[in-house]
């Protein structure tokens, strides 16, 4: 899909989210209590593709996948690892529902480093794609989401398997 289609389609897809949001009385939606980002391993990371020509490789920890029961909100740790072996591990949650992100900490290396005032934003806004990529590739089921977090994992093993014939 050429960038420009696939941007437009994503922010087709953010205002439908929310229209469909405030329709469904979600405006009065609350985040649940949003649990310490969790341990993760750099062994048996799940793949997914952002872009096919980034030397970027984006990788979730299925592990870590928790869909609250509460608010639906979809968190997870993602790892992005550069061609020159540096790495950047984040704990984020998606609101399927109005394709929204929100960052909650990083990864120094050593420990996690929690954002002092992270805000849900729109996935479309975002310069990096890869939270509506993921979305788009199984953390989110259209504007709905997941029952279960195996869901999540077997979706984007499908996509890998899918993208890589």
């Amino acid at each position: 899909m050429k960038p420009a289609l696939a941007w437009c389609a994503l922010a087709c897809w953010a205002g439908m989210g929310l229209a469909q949001a405030q329709w469904l009385g979600e405006s009065n939606w609350q985040e649940g209590e949003v649990p310490e980002p969790p341990a993760f391993s750099l062994e048996g990371l799940v793949r997914f593709e952002v872009h096919p020509n980034s030397p970027m490789v984006y990788e979730i920890d299925p592990r870590t996948i928790v869909i609250s029961p509460s608010d639906r909100v979809v968190r997870y740790v993602v790892v992005v690892r550069s061609p020159s072996g540096g790495r950047n591990v984040f704990y984020e949650g998606i609101r399927c529902p109005t394709a929204e992100v929100k960052t909650y900490a990083r990864h120094n290396g050593s420990a996690w480093v929690a954002l002092s005032e992270p805000l849900w934003s729109p996935m479309a806004s975002r310069p990096s794609r890869h939270t509506a990529q993921l979305a788009r590739q199984g953390a989110c089921e259209g504007a709905g989401t997941p029952l279960k977090a195996e869901d999540v994992v077997r979706a984007l093993q499908q996509n890998l398997r899918a993208s890589n014939r």
